[in-house]
């Protein structure tokens, strides 16, 4: 895994896909994201049974690869290794890094949920290859107790560990500068590409102002 991968890491929503209206499918959003640059998608599906996780994956495999890009799996480190994914973007309530990493070994890439340097720095030691961290400034698209950290909660973890760092949380082209300038290798988003009109355009904007 490249530096330059985690530049955008598009995470999916299927309920603002469906929102949409306009006949495009998760995969149409997808192929859009990765046409237009994106290098990483994070299959994220609540709820979902390990079976239709499996299978949405598989659907979207093809597709990232085709463009040179990573797919991680969300929460289910189990589903990213038996669809032969790139990795699992595990959270505080999820399996240990540390055990994931001794069960399916180098060779499955770890991010990891955080915003406490301390805890940042132990998914490091553990094997965690990237960090998301956030909010960084809030948002309705993901549960993180109603409190944003921040450009200074944000360079706080950036500053703890070696390993990327990508912020997430209210992340649009024009607060993207912001949270590139905490020395954070990229930002994640939902709702700035599920739901924009053009996926494509949305992802070329995030791209440039990053």
């Amino acid at each position: 895994m490249t530096v330059d991968a985690l530049r955008l890491i598009v995470i999916t929503d299927a309920a603002m896909v469906d929102a949409r209206g306009d006949g495009r499918t998760m995969r149409d959003v997808v192929s859009e994201t990765l046409a237009a640059g994106g290098r990483a998608i994070q299959l994220r599906m609540k709820g979902a049974t390990a079976r239709e996780m499996a299978a949405a994956a598989r659907e979207l495999l093809p597709v990232v690869h085709a463009h040179d890009g990573l797919l991680f799996v969300n929460d289910r480190a189990d589903v990213a290794a038996a669809v032969g994914a790139d990795g699992v973007h595990l959270g505080p309530h999820d399996v240990p890094v540390a055990a994931i990493r001794r069960t399916f070994g180098p060779d499955l890439l770890i991010g990891y949920s955080t915003d406490d340097p301390a805890v940042a720095r132990d998914a490091e030691r553990d094997g965690a290859d990237y960090l998301g961290c956030g909010a960084v400034f809030g948002t309705t698209s993901k549960d993180v107790g109603g409190e944003a950290i921040g450009a200074a909660g944000l360079k706080a973890v950036v500053d703890a560990v070696d390993i990327p760092v990508v912020g997430i949380g209210g992340i649009t082209p024009d607060r993207a500068p912001q949270v590139v300038g905490t020395g954070a290798a990229g930002v994640a988003v939902i709702g700035a590409v599920m739901s924009a009109p053009d996926p494509g355009a949305a992802v070329r904007r995030l791209l440039a102002s990053g």
